[in-house]
């Protein structure tokens, strides 16, 4: 079996590691007391610009923290995601809010949580999380379904970055 899946290009013993981002989000409308939860809403591989700069970071941690992917960002547009991207395509002009960082579930699992507050009627379609308030590195830009907000509407996003060792 092992000389078959080498044969058609399926080899399966390869040593990697995988990085996967998970965006949830709830929403608190204005006026009610409690959030929504509506559950995943992408799942995607993060950036080139993110294993770029993971890469720099093993090399001088000083100059290449890692502990500055923080800073969610979320916007209105809706050109498909791509790992070669490096900003959201319409961000909402807001200040980006800055995430709690914590362990997710189990040990291999980064997650940052933030809440932010519209002040207008916006279709927010996009969500990124970044390594500075403004410009910085992009780890992962997600793509999704509309999520309609009003003055005051408040969106959680919980962004999860699974990393998993080889199999």
């Amino acid at each position: 079996m092992k000389l078959l899946s080498k044969l058609l290009g399926q080899n399966k013993e390869r040593h990697t590691v995988e990085l996967e981002g998970i965006l949830s989000a709830r929403i608190k409308r204005a006026g009610e007391k409690r959030f929504r939860n509506l559950g995943v809403i992408a799942r995607k591989k993060v950036t080139d610009a993110f294993v770029a700069y993971l890469v720099d970071s093993l090399q001088n941690s000083t100059s290449s923290p890692m502990d500055v992917f923080k800073y969610h960002d979320s916007g209105t547009g809706t050109t498909a995601e791509n790992k070669t991207d490096t900003a959201l395509v319409t961000p909402c002009g807001d200040a980006r809010d800055v995430g709690t960082q914590i362990e997710g579930a189990t040990g291999n699992i980064f997650k940052s949580v933030a809440t932010h507050t519209y002040d207008e009627t916006l279709a927010i379609t996009e969500h990124g999380l970044f390594s500075a308030s403004a410009d910085g590195t992009l780890m992962d830009r997600s793509v999704f379904s509309a999520i309609n907000v009003v003055d005051t509407d408040q969106i959680e996003f919980t962004y999860q970055l699974t990393c998993t060792s080889e199999s």
